[in-house]
C-alpha cells in the first residue's frame, strides 16, 4: 500500500517510508492511497483473539510490507499493560472504553510502545543505518508515552518538549524524571500550540535535518501526525465493537457511537477511518474542554484560531490548532489536496478557513460535537463518582458529559465512551471535584485519592515524587532549533 500527502498527491510512498518520515516533504499529512475494507467475516474472526492478535490484523491492512513481523511486536507491546490494553467497562448502565492500562496510564500507550517496532521495522525494509530523532511536541501524555517506549531503543534518540506550566504535575514528573540514555525532555515558554508549531518548523528546516545528519540523524515524530502512530489507535475501535458484540451487549452488525475527548484529533479521526473500513458506526461525538475550536467548527464550518487560549484542568486537550483535523478535511474534501494546501496556508497566515455546504453536510452526517468548561467537568466526575463508584479523569469526563447530552438530544443507548488517562495523573483535579482537600505534596494526593475511590494505585505513578529530576530546563520556542541539535549532542 502507498501514502500519498494531504497537500500533494503527486508525493507518493510506501508506508514504511510514511513511518519513518513522519510527515510529508511538503508538510502535508500522510494518509493511505486506498482506505482497505474489514469484512462481516473478518469482523467476526476479530471475537476469538486476543487484543495483540486483532492489533495486528488490522494494522497489517495498512501496512501489509510489515506483516511478517506485526503479530510478535504487538504481543511484545501489549504485554507491557495492566490486563486487557483496551477493556470495555459498564458502569450505572454505561459503556466505558478504557485505554489507560499502559505502562504511562494514558491512551497513548496504545500506539508507542508499538512504535518503535514499527519504526525499526520499516528502517529495516528500506535499508537504513542511520539512526533517528524521534521529535514531539506534547500537552502531556504523548511526551511520556514516547519517551517510555523509545528509551534505550537502539538506532534511536527521542527529544520531547512540553508547555511550561500547561501540563499536570504528575505529567510534568513523568516526563523530567525519566529514565534512558537517549531522551531529552525541555520545557517551552508558551502553550502546546507553540511547542507543535515550533517542532513542525524544524521538520521543515533544511538547515536543521544538515545538521543532524552530520550526527548521523534523520528526523521523524511520534505525535499522531506519524501515521505509523495513528494507525494503532484504529484497532481498538474495532477491539471495543468486537467485545461489545461478543458479550451479548450488542447484535452482530448493531451500530454504536463513540464519544471521544479530543485535543489534536488523532484519537477520534482513528475512529472515523475505522468507520470508513466497515466498521458499524452510526456517529462520533467530538467531546472539547473550554478551548472549543472545534465545537465551533462543527457548528459552523469555520475553523477559526483567533480566540482566546484557556488553561483547563484537562490540560491535554488545551489545543487551538488540531493537526489531524487536516486528514479529515482532505477525506470530506474529496481528497482535494490543493484545496487542502489552500486552507492550511490560509490557518496559518489569516487564522482561519472555511469549508462548503456540501461538505459540512458530510461531516455533521458522522460528527456531533460538545464542550464543557471545569466547573461542569468537575461536576461529572462527583455526580457520576457519587451514583456509580466509578472515577473519571478531567478527560474523560469532559467526554462522558457530552455522551450524556448527545443522549439526552438523540435517544441513542449504544454510546461508548472513551476514557483516554488513569484518573492518578490528575490526582488534585480528581480529589477537588469528589469534595475532597487536596495535600500539597503529590504523593499525598495519590495516597488520599486512593483511599477515597478505592482505585488501586500503581506503582509506577506511586514512586514518581520520589525520583530524581534529570531534566529541568526550559527554551524560548526561539531556542528549540539549537537544543534540538543539542539533544543529540547530549546524547
Amino acid at each position: 500500500m502507498y501514502y500519498i500527502s494531504t497537500r500533494n498527491k503527486s508525493e507518493r510512498v510506501s508506508g514504511a517510508q510514511a513511518v519513518v518520515q513522519g510527515i510529508a516533504s511538503d508538510g502535508g499529512l500522510y494518509v493511505p492511497e486506498q482506505i482497505p475494507s474489514v469484512t462481516k467475516e473478518e469482523l467476526a474472526a476479530l471475537k476469538a483473539m486476543e487484543y495483540p492478535e486483532r492489533a495486528a490484523f488490522i494494522i497489517g491492512k495498512f501496512l501489509p510490507e510489515l506483516s511478517d513481523g506485526l503479530k510478535d511486536w504487538c504481543e511484545r507491546a501489549y504485554s507491557r499493560f495492566d490486563g486487557d490494553p483496551a477493556p470495555i467497562v459498564k458502569a450505572d448502565g454505561k459503556y466505558f472504553l478504557e485505554l489507560w492500562h499502559g505502562p504511562t496510564h494514558a491512551f497513548k500507550d496504545m500506539a508507542l510502545t508499538l512504535l518503535p517496532y514499527l519504526m525499526t521495522g520499516s528502517k529495516k525494509i528500506l535499508n537504513r543505518t542511520d539512526k533517528t530523532l524521534i521529535l514531539v511536541a506534547t500537552s502531556g501524555d504523548t511526551g511520556k508515552a514516547a519517551l517510555e517506549g523509545f528509551k534505550d531503543v537502539e538506532g534511536t534518540a527521542c527529544a520531547v518538549f512540553y508547555p511550561f506550566g500547561g501540563v499536570s504535575n504528575l505529567q510534568k514528573l513523568q516526563m523530567t524524571t525519566q529514565r534512558g540514555g537517549n531522551v531529552f525532555v525541555s520545557a517551552i515558554k508558551g502553550n502546546f500550540d507553540d511547542a507543535q508549531t515550533a517542532v513542525k518548523k524544524i521538520f521543515a528546516s533544511q538547515g536543521v535535518k544538515d545538521k543532524l545528519a552530520e550526527k548521523g540523524y534523520n528526523l521523524s515524530s511520534a505525535n499522531s501526525i506519524n501515521w505509523g502512530r495513528l494507525v494503532p489507535q484504529i484497532a481498538y475501535y474495532f477491539s471495543a465493537y468486537v467485545d461489545l458484540a461478543d458479550s451479548g451487549e450488542i447484535e452482530d452488525g448493531e451500530e454504536v457511537v463513540f464519544t471521544v475527548p479530543t485535543g489534536n484529533f488523532g484519537n477520534i479521526l482513528a475512529a472515523y477511518y475505522a468507520m470508513k473500513m466497515g466498521l458499524p458506526i452510526k456517529r462520533l461525538v467530538c467531546a472539547s474542554n473550554r478551548n472549543n475550536v472545534l465545537t465551533d467548527f462543527f457548528e459552523s464550518g469555520t475553523y477559526d484560531l483567533k480566540r482566546e487560549f484557556h488553561k483547563t484542568i484537562s490540560p491535554s486537550m488545551d489545543i487551538l490548532i488540531s493537526s489531524n483535523f487536516e486528514r479529515l478535511i482532505f477525506e470530506t474534501s474529496g481528497r482535494n489536496d490543493k484545496l487542502t494546501k489552500q486552507r492550511m496556508e490560509k490557518l496559518a497566515t489569516e487564522g482561519k478557513y472555511t469549508v462548503s455546504d456540501v461538505e459540512m453536510k458530510e461531516i455533521a452526517r458522522t460528527f456531533a460535537a460538545y464542550s464543557a468548561d471545569d466547573e461542569i467537568t468537575k461536576e461529572t466526575i462527583a455526580d457520576f463518582f457519587d451514583e456509580s463508584g466509578y472515577v473519571l479523569d478531567p478527560h474523560s469526563a469532559v467526554a462522558f458529559d457530552a455522551t450524556m447530552r448527545f443522549e439526552e438530544e438523540t435517544g441513542e443507548e449504544r454510546i461508548v465512551t472513551v476514557c483516554t488517562a488513569s484518573p492518578y495523573k490528575f490526582a488534585a483535579s480528581v480529589l477537588e471535584a469528589i469534595g475532597e482537600t487536596v495535600p500539597r505534596d503529590d504523593g499525598a494526593a495519590l495516597t488520599k485519592l486512593e483511599e477515597e475511590t478505592a482505585l488501586p494505585l500503581p506503582e509506577s505513578l506511586s514512586e514518581l515524587p520520589s525520583l530524581k529530576i534529570r531534566f529541568g530546563g526550559c527554551v524560548d520556542k526561539d531556542g528549540i532549533e539549537q537544543a534540538v541539535i543539542n539533544s543529540v549532542i547530549r546524547e
